[in-house]
C-alpha cells in the first residue's frame, strides 16, 4: 500500500481554506486505499496559531506530526533554518514511517523542505502550489508588490518549481504564469479546487430560527438575502459589496446582506455600513454552524477585486455554495472565470464597481424564475469537475509514475 506524506505550513485542527483543502485531499485519498499522514512545520504551533502542541495528534481521523519548537534569526535566516527544521523531522518520522512520497504543499518553504528530506531518503517529491504567497501577502496588506521580499519569495517558488519531482497547481492561472516564467509545461498538473460532497452534496433546510434572530424572517425582511461566508481581507471586495446595495434596493427595497465571519477589515467594514439597511453583520461562527447560514442565503456574492492574486487563483468557497445548491454571483476576474459560466452556472459582474454590482445583483434577482435551472447546472458542474472522490486520481496517476522511476526504493520496500 502506497504511503503518503503530505508537508504542510499548518493543518487541522486550525480551520482554514488550506486546512479544509487539505483535510477533503487526505480524506479522499485514504478512502481509495492510500495511507496518509501530514506533518507541519514549525508555524503551525506559532502563537499566532494555537500555540504549543502536542508532537502528534488526531483531527478528523487524520494523524498530523509536528515540529515543535521555534526558529530565530534575520530574514532570510530565519526561513533557511525553518526549512532544515522540517526537514529534519520528515528524515526523522521516515525512519519510523517509511512514506513513498512526499506531498508538500505550498508555502516554497514546504517544498524545499521536502525536497531536501527526499534527496536524503530517495524518495520522491510532488509539489503542490496553492497560490503564490508573495501575491497572497500582497493581498493581504503584509507585503508590497515587487519589493525584495516579494522577489526573494518568488526567487524561492521558481527553485521549488525546478527540483521537485512533479508539480501541481490548484488553477490554470497559476500553471500559466509558471509556465510563463519558463518552467516546462509537462511537469505541472492541475489539482483544481474540490468539494466533499459527503458534506456539501445535501443542501440544508431554511432555519428558520436563526432567520428570526437574525433578523432576517419572511415578515422582518420580505426579500432576497445575499450572502457571504469567509474571511474579510481587502481582496475580498466587501467595501463594493456594501458600497453596491443602495444599488439593489433601488429596485428591491426589502433585500438584505448577511456577511458571515471575521478577519482585518471588519473593523473598517462595519463603520462602512453604519446607516446602510439590510446589512447584517454575524460575526465568525463555529464551522460546524456554517450551514444553519448557508441555507437562510439565496445569493452567495463574491465580489473580488481585480488584482494579481484574484486573476490567478481560484477560490474555493464559490464551489461550495454551488454544491451546497445556491445561486452564485461574483465578479469577473480570473480566479472566477475558471469556475463559473456567466448566465450558466452563475452570474459575473464587473470588479471594483459598487453600480455594476448592485445592478447585476437587481437583474439576477428580477430572474428568479431561472434560480432552479441555474442551481441545477452549477451542482452538476461541481460534481463532475470538483469533487475529491474522482479529483485524487490526478495524483495517483503521478505518484505510480514517480515511483516507477524513483532511484532508491529501499525505504518502501521495507514498510
Amino acid at each position: 500500500m502506497t504511503r503518503v506524506l503530505h508537508v504542510l505550513d499548518h493543518s487541522l485542527p486550525l480551520h482554514s481554506g488550506y486546512t479544509f483543502r487539505t483535510r477533503a485531499i487526505m480524506t479522499a485519498q485514504a478512502a481509495s486505499g492510500l495511507e496518509v499522514r501530514g506533518i507541519t512545520g514549525v508555524r503551525h504551533d506559532s502563537p499566532e496559531n494555537c500555540g504549543g502542541g502536542p508532537v502528534a495528534e488526531v483531527a478528523d481521523g487524520l494523524l498530523f506530526h509536528r515540529t515543535p519548537g521555534a526558529v530565530s534569526g534575520a530574514p532570510g535566516i530565519r526561513e533557511w533554518r525553518e526549512i532544515a527544521r522540517l526537514a529534519a523531522e520528515i528524515e526523522k518520522l521516515a525512519a519510523e514511517w517509511r512514506p513513498d512520497v512526499l506531498h508538500a504543499h505550498s508555502p516554497a518553504l514546504c517544498g524545499h523542505a521536502a525536497i531536501r528530506a527526499g534527496r536524503a531518503l530517495g524518495i520522491p517529491v510532488v509539489y503542490e502550489i496553492r497560490a503564490f504567497w508573495e501575491d497572497a501577502a500582497v493581498g493581504n496588506g503584509t507585503g508590497r508588490e515587487g519589493s525584495v521580499k516579494y522577489r526573494l519569495t518568488r526567487a524561492l517558488e521558481d527553485r521549488a518549481v525546478s527540483e521537485a519531482d512533479a508539480v501541481f497547481t490548484i488553477c490554470h492561472g497559476l500553471r500559466d504564469d509558471l509556465v510563463a516564467r519558463g518552467h516546462r509545461a509537462g511537469k505541472i498538473g492541475l489539482s483544481p479546487n474540490g468539494v466533499d460532497f459527503a458534506l456539501f452534496g445535501n443542501p440544508p433546510p431554511r432555519d428558520d430560527a436563526l432567520a428570526d434572530q437574525l433578523g432576517l424572517s419572511a415578515a422582518d425582511s420580505g426579500g432576497p438575502v445575499i450572502g457571504f461566508i469567509g474571511s474579510f481581507y481587502d481582496y475580498e471586495g466587501l467595501d463594493d459589496l456594501i458600497a453596491a446595495m443602495p444599488f439593489l434596493r433601488a429596485r428591491h427595497p426589502q433585500a438584505a446582506l448577511m456577511l458571515v465571519g471575521g478577519g482585518p477589515m471588519e473593523a473598517d467594514l462595519r463603520r462602512q455600513a453604519a446607516g446602510t439597511p439590510g446589512i447584517h453583520f454575524t460575526g465568525r461562527v463555529p464551522h460546524d454552524e456554517v450551514e444553519r447560514y448557508y441555507s437562510l442565503i439565496d445569493v452567495l456574492a463574491y465580489p473580488r477585486k481585480a488584482s494579481r492574486l484574484t486573476e490567478l487563483v481560484t477560490p474555493l468557497k464559490p464551489l461550495e455554495a454551488m454544491a451546497q445548491g445556491r445561486v452564485v454571483a461574483a465578479s469577473d476576474v480570473g480566479g472566477h472565470r475558471e469556475l463559473i459560466a456567466d448566465g450558466v452556472t452563475g452570474m459575473l459582474f464587473a470588479p471594483n464597481d459598487p453600480m455594476a454590482c448592485g445592478e447585476s445583483l437587481a437583474d439576477l434577482v428580477d430572474a428568479r424564475a431561472e434560480w432552479a435551472a441555474m442551481r441545477e447546472r452549477a451542482q452538476a458542474h461541481v460534481a463532475s469537475r470538483h469533487d475529491w472522490a474522482s479529483n485524487i486520481r490526478r495524483y495517483q496517476d503521478v505518484y505510480h509514475h514517480l515511483l516507477g522511476r524513483a532511484p532508491n526504493r529501499e525505504l518502501s520496500a521495507a514498510a
